[in-house]
């Protein structure tokens, strides 16, 4: 999962532009998925601009939708670039040899042949991060390999597979049990049957184990993910191998109508979408992909979803929410703390700024969203939601202001509730901490350059 199947970083957006909005005060600006992309192992590139002082800057670039790191995946092409047949050719082969070494299908017929094998003739090489069959052990003889796989390991293989670490690709901070647990009740109180799983293996998986222990467990689960991996434990309508950055299924059309077909079953069972996505990635390509999944549900045209939005948990630190907020307006924000088993600082009931910083945003009525009462949630009559125990209603903003778990203080001069850290500085008109630089009044914007405004309240940026 997060951070989703692929998830987090938390230092906040290191985007500069998406969607093609209003670029920041300088970097990257994405301006998105054009018609006529070029591909790199990871589907159609994305279309970005160097951006200074708010304004393009440069010539229009390619680059990978979903490695923000250019040792993951170097691909770069400028876009008025005249590209050679035998580039074209070669990067093709390079495409293709950087593709898994066998298809869904062929890993769906791998394994129903190796729960076949005696427990003994069961092994796994950790370091291919694959099943393997007695005649393939000679081949990874100096690896590292486990025996024995059990079937309840192949039941679990979040935690059979390495969790792929690269913060901003692909980065599998798992969903502690707490939290999986939690949500999983959540989404059967609310009365939903089906999850589009985008993202959360560990969801998807908790789904897949109850569905087959138990006739009664009616809930379905659908995972939408990166990780090529899981292909080896689900068949091709329990999993689709999908880039959330450019909503490209790599499976073709098959694997789109494997999606579309799951969205589109109904018998009166409602579906909702639950995604984690790394928290380095780009906001504006994640937003411009879960607009198209839900587009694509849209298209059943059952009565009522005209004007409606399919239901939807995005799970992201809650320094994101103006930026959600941007791309999705119907949505809020719960006060649960999402926690991870394998992130040291994504614990749920550490104090203070150790807290873990993730909430779930939803286009659900916040009311209808129940918080454990023995966690210290409360609900809060005014604001209709439940809040966290830190959590205290502002009589001035009328609002349960609180972000990180912490009771905020009311600023009279700023208007506003703040940290409990932060104090009032003259200097910067504004609450800051306490041992932070003021920036210089004397000082042009950093945005657009001129004098008696700061970078924070520049008009040239979108409000925040």
């Amino acid at each position: 999962e997060g951070g989703g199947n692929m998830a987090a970083s938390g230092e906040g957006d290191s985007e500069g532009l998406c969607g093609g909005e209003r670029p920041g005060s300088g970097g990257l600006a994405l301006l998105g998925l054009a018609p006529s992309a070029p591909s790199c192992p990871h589907g159609p590139a994305l279309l970005f601009v160097k951006t200074s002082q708010g304004r393009e800057e440069g010539r229009r670039f390619y680059a990978c939708s979903a490695c923000r790191d250019r040792k993951d995946c170097n691909f770069f092409q400028w876009e008025d670039e005249k590209v050679s047949e035998t580039r074209l050719a070669a990067r093709e082969e390079y495409n293709r040899n950087h593709q898994p070494p066998f298809t869904h299908r062929q890993n769906v017929e791998r394994y129903k042949n190796f729960v076949l094998l005696p427990l003994s003739k069961r092994r796994f090489c950790q370091e291919c991060q694959q099943l393997l069959f007695p005649a393939e052990w000679e081949k990874h003889l100096d690896h590292q390999f486990l025996c024995n796989i059990s079937t309840a390991q192949l039941k679990s293989p979040s935690q059979l597979l390495y969790p792929l670490e690269n913060k901003k690709t692909n980065a599998q901070y798992l969903f502690a049990d707490r939290s999986c647990q939690f949500l999983l009740d959540l989404i059967i109180d609310l009365g939903f049957r089906r999850v589009l799983s985008v993202g959360t293996p560990r969801l998807h998986e908790m789904i897949q184990s109850k569905a087959s222990q138990g006739e009664d467990f009616r809930v379905r689960s659908l995972l939408l993910d990166i990780d090529f991996r899981y292909s080896q434990f689900y068949t091709e309508d329990e999993f689709c191998h999908y880039n959330m950055f450019n909503h490209y299924f790599f499976g073709g059309e098959a694997a789109h109508e494997a999606c579309r077909k799951f969205l589109h079953q109904d018998n009166g069972e409602r579906v909702i979408m639950v995604t984690d996505p790394p928290f380095g990635g780009l906001v504006g390509a994640l937003a411009a992909s879960f607009k198209k999944l839900m587009a694509m549900w849209k298209e059943t045209g059952k009565e009522g979803h005209n004007n409606q939005e399919m239901p939807m948990f995005w799970i992201f630190p809650y320094f994101f929410e103006s930026r959600i907020l941007e791309f999705f307006p119907s949505f809020s924000m719960m006060d649960y703390q999402v926690d991870y088993d394998n992130h040291a600082l994504y614990k749920h009931g550490k104090t203070g700024r150790r807290q873990s910083p993730v909430r779930i945003f939803t286009n659900l009525t916040p009311s209808m969203i129940v918080l454990p009462v023995e966690e210290g949630y409360r609900f809060c009559t005014i604001c209709q939601r439940y809040v966290s125990s830190g959590n205290q209603h502002c009589e001035i903003c009328n609002s349960c202001t609180s972000k990180d778990g912490r009771r905020w203080k009311h600023c009279v001069l700023c208007k506003k509730c703040v940290k409990p850290s932060w104090f009032h500085c003259n200097n910067c008109n504004c609450c800051a901490l306490q041992n932070h630089t003021c920036e210089k009044t004397d000082a042009g914007c950093f945005v657009c350059g001129k004098a008696g405004h700061k970078r924070s309240t520049c008009p040239s940026l979108s409000s925040t």
